[in-house]
């Protein structure tokens, strides 16, 4: 028997649909159900052929647990070494390798000292840092946001340099990202499962948070199939199993704004009942997948082509 676990926190509405979907589907030698954890021992499986991690991102815990299940063989969807090391701005780096526009965009170190660390710890920072070509790169308005994190924690809209120096000494030992502002025509936001199922949803952002998927923008035919490639282009090389991407369309140019959601919104309420179908039946169609392809003693994890060291596009270097 193959068993597909899901690992989840306080959502319901998806967890529980994702598991009655796999179990309805009667495919021969699959259940599913939630992962249930009473204790973690050393290079011992789980006795999960499949996990869909819903969670680990806020729970050190259950972030080990799936190492300890990888290694064991379980595919664990998203894989939870390379979500360990990933963060948004590498996630910039890379898409511009592989040719998919981004915002400009600068990493900027954290106001404060890591703990323990001190001045001394930072000898290869040049003090101050060259602001003026930075600043005149991104130019204002600018966001500053976190380089690792989501759910619109501590995003700063910056209008001007004074702006931004206040800002930043809110920000304690967070490592912020300072990035152009995209003045969009139009927004998408987009899953992308088992590196081939995409769904583009029409999104406004500035809306309150649960009408932001209220819109319909209207682009053509052929932007769209862009917008689907570019989806495509990015989960291939980071080697997302379950994944949103953002795309903020300026002149005609989609600008990948936000590709680092691993454990995405696939809540019925926020997302709407079509959505959540989508994401329900192709949640439990890469799953299933997944298990029928598990083979014991394999790594049955999912690596990007930037870790399997494939061949990437040229793409373009910021002219600083």
């Amino acid at each position: 028997m193959k068993k597909i676990g899901i690992l989840f926190g306080m959502e319901r509405t998806f967890p529980q649909a994702f598991i009655d979907r796999v179990n309805s589907k009667n495919v021969e030698g699959i259940t599913a159900e939630a992962v249930r954890i009473d204790k973690v021992a050393q290079a011992y499986a789980p006795g999960y052929d499949v996990i869909i991690d819903r969670i680990s991102q806020d729970v050190p815990f259950y972030r080990t647990f799936l190492k300890n299940a990888a290694i064991c063989g379980t595919a664990v969807l998203n894989n939870p070494f390379w979500w360990s090391a990933d963060d948004k701005f590498f996630n910039n780096c890379l898409a511009i390798k592989v040719g998919v526009p981004v915002p400009k965009t600068v990493i900027l170190p954290s106001n404060e000292h890591p703990t323990d660390t001190s001045s001394e710890s930072f000898s290869n920072l040049v003090t101050p840092l060259d602001w003026e070509s930075m600043l005149g790169y991104i130019g204002f308005p600018a966001y500053m946001k976190p380089y690792a994190g989501g759910g619109w924690k501590n995003v700063y809209k910056i209008n001007d340099s004074a702006e931004l120096f206040a800002k930043h000494a809110e920000t304690g030992q967070l490592v912020m990202l300072l990035q152009e502002e995209i003045q969009f025509d139009a927004y998408f936001r987009c899953y992308c499962l088992g590196g081939k199922y995409v769904k583009i949803m029409h999104y406004e952002p500035r809306n309150p948070h649960h009408l932001r998927y209220v819109a319909d923008h209207t682009i053509s035919d052929e932007l769209m199939q862009t917008i689907h490639n570019y989806v495509l282009r990015l989960n291939h090389a980071l080697g997302y199993d379950f994944n949103t991407v953002e795309f903020a369309v300026r002149d005609g140019i989609p600008y990948a704004i936000d590709f680092c959601n691993p454990s995405p919104d696939a809540d019925r309420h926020s997302v709407g009942e079509e959505n959540f179908e989508w994401v329900v039946e192709n949640a439990a169609n890469m799953a299933i997948e997944k298990a029928l392809a598990h083979r014991d003693g394999a790594d049955n994890l999912t690596w990007g082509a930037y870790m399997k060291k494939a061949t990437l596009g040229q793409g373009i270097t910021p002219d600083l």
